[in-house]
């Protein structure tokens, strides 16, 4: 998906020695090598049409698949769509749209809280996933832009929705930042270390976790061979989105060549879908097959 600022500045943490600068459009295999899988998938906020899948498979092995409207967007052009991927073989990261820090203050406002918020639209994406035909115990991840450290009612909304989720009969995930920022004096904290954190100290149902971290290292770039996913900087995750579009400049000057010369990640035969690319040990992170 295409992100928006985080909620609190970034701490760089980019090296002097820059990441490798790969522009290969070899097909990613989607077989095991030796006993680890790293296999690629796509994501992005337009459904790129029914006729790009076999040219997108080609490549990926997994397919982000939005239940709800995307950010910013007011319709859901990946609707309906759940079979057309199915017949072309992709594995799916399914995600639901979650809302900002500025909207569960405006819903608090107006005398919705943020869990009751956060259970509605549980309700919503479970209902959508329903409709989708995608099986019980699919995870569905929610997407959480704002990253660092979550505020009182970012965490209610969050956690409110996460709970809803598992006792839905689907499982709950978190597209949640992995980039380091600052916390405290001489300390940093992620979004998903403060989210587990959190599950931990309140005794909540586990969640897997959707890392984004672009920075490069540990991120390769835009690059059809994708670093392993242990490399991502958070462990134990389902998968890991390396590469985004437009890409932060901020954070991949090192591996800047990977991207086109607009800023965007390209598979090189599909030059006009934007992508961006993760990397997970499953075709299927979400189980929703």
């Amino acid at each position: 998906m295409r992100l928006l600022a985080t909620s609190l500045p970034v701490l760089l943490l980019l090296a002097a020695a820059g990441c490798a600068q790969q522009t290969s459009s070899a097909p990613v295999s989607n077989k095991p090598s030796g006993t680890t899988q790293n296999l690629t998938g796509f994501d992005t906020n337009d459904y790129p049409g029914d006729d790009a899948l076999p040219a997108l498979r080609r490549h990926f092995a997994f397919a982000g698949y939005w239940l709800t409207n995307p950010p910013g967007e007011h319709q859901n052009g990946w609707q309906g769509k759940r079979d057309a991927l199915l017949k072309n073989d992709f594995g799916f990261l399914v995600l639901a749209n979650g809302k900002f820090d500025a909207e569960i203050k405006k819903a608090k406002r107006s005398g919705t809280s943020p869990a009751v918020l956060g259970k509605k639209d549980a309700a919503a994406a479970v209902a959508a996933a329903q409709r989708e035909h995608f099986p019980a115990r699919t995870i569905l991840f929610l997407d959480q832009e704002e990253g660092g450290r979550l505020n009182a009612d970012q965490s209610g909304y969050l956690l409110a929705w996460t709970e809803a989720v598992a006792h839905s009969g689907y499982l709950p995930g978190v597209y949640a930042s992995g980039q380091p920022v600052d916390d405290s004096p001489g300390k940093t904290i992620t979004t998903v270390q403060n989210i587990r954190e959190q599950v931990a100290a309140q005794h909540l149902s586990p969640i897997a976790f959707w890392v984004y971290q672009d920075a490069c290292p540990p991120s390769n770039g835009c690059t059809m061979q994708p670093p392993p996913l242990a490399s991502s900087g958070t462990p134990d995750v389902a998968a890991w989105q390396y590469a985004q579009s437009p890409r932060r400049k901020e954070l991949t000057a090192a591996c800047s060549k990977t991207y086109a010369a607009d800023g965007n990640c390209y598979a090189a035969d599909l030059p006009k879908i934007m992508l961006d690319l993760s990397v997970a040990r499953s075709p299927d992170p979400s189980h929703g097959r």
